[in-house]
């Protein structure tokens, strides 16, 4: 392929979907990895050839091999975006733990797996980039989606000694924290968290009720004002492209407030985050 060649995870919306669609502005080739047929029709019908479909899912390591097997035999590979994820809400009291297992297995796991699986393809090229889609929820964390948390915070020691171990190879590595995005997620969440409410034992209902609807609100919050998934999409390709990269960005003004608490004593950011909850 003439065209510079990037893989992006988790294809089908938001982010991802933002990001495949600016690359290809950018008249890169790009490798969308989506799990349906319909969103790999979907993707085919507007993004023609310049996109080739992945179909990949982060709990399958044999999909993830086939997919990196693929690509590696195309040529080399500029980029990768680390973008597919999911989130599991609930207090972390009676979340199960095989759900526990699964938040980590989607957000931190498969992330290694596909960089690993990836690698070959990478190293072909000069000067290729892993840029993985954290959170401000990697910095900062609040009550009801503790998983979530959990599996963001992995992201960041992740990608920390991926950059160190990956720097001697030239293959540079970023992170990218975007705080609220409006995406379809939080119209996923909510369904979610109902769900998880309709599970919990009676007196967990009663014992959590007002994190339970703090959290609610926040998700109709974040739906509301997100910043659009084109204004983080162009972020992440800058990291992918710019000859000169931060190893970190924040997306948004929630995530530029979110590390600064974050640098606070933890007795003053915890009543001025958890405390309200």
């Amino acid at each position: 392929m003439t065209r510079p060649s990037f893989v992006v995870t988790g294809a089908s919306s938001g982010i991802g979907r933002a990001c495949v669609a600016e690359l290809v502005r950018r008249h890169a080739h790009v490798w969308a990895s989506v799990r349906t047929d319909a969103d790999e029709t979907d993707l085919a019908r507007t993004f023609g050839e310049a996109v080739t479909v992945l179909r990949m899912d982060l709990r399958d390591p044999a999909s993830i091999a086939a997919c990196g097997e693929k690509v590696a035999a195309a040529g080399p590979l500029r980029g990768l975006v680390n973008n597919a994820g999911m989130a599991r809400p609930g207090p972390l009291e009676h979340v199960p733990l095989d759900d526990f297992r699964h938040q980590l297995e989607v957000n931190v796991t498969g992330q290694l797996a596909v960089t690993q699986a990836m690698l070959p393809a990478l190293r072909a090229a000069s000067g290729a980039r892993v840029v993985t889609v954290g959170s401000m929820g990697g910095r900062i964390a609040g009550p009801m989606v503790g998983p979530y948390h959990t599996s963001k915070f992995a992201l960041v020691g992740l990608t920390d000694s991926l950059r160190a171990e990956l720097a001697p190879s030239g293959i540079g590595v970023v992170l990218v924290e975007p705080g609220a995005v409006a995406t379809s997620i939080w119209s996923r969440a909510r369904t979610a968290a109902e769900e998880v409410r309709a599970a919990l034992p009676e007196a967990a209902r009663e014992r959590y009720a007002a994190q339970l609807d703090e959290a609610e609100r926040s998700a109709e919050r974040s739906a509301r004002n997100g910043v659009p998934p084109e204004r983080a999409a162009r972020v992440v390709v800058h990291a992918l492209t710019a000859r000169r990269v931060a190893p970190r960005y924040l997306v948004g003004r929630d995530a530029h407030i979110a590390a600064v608490l974050a640098n606070l004593p933890f007795r003053l950011r915890y009543r001025l985050t958890a405390a309200k909850r």
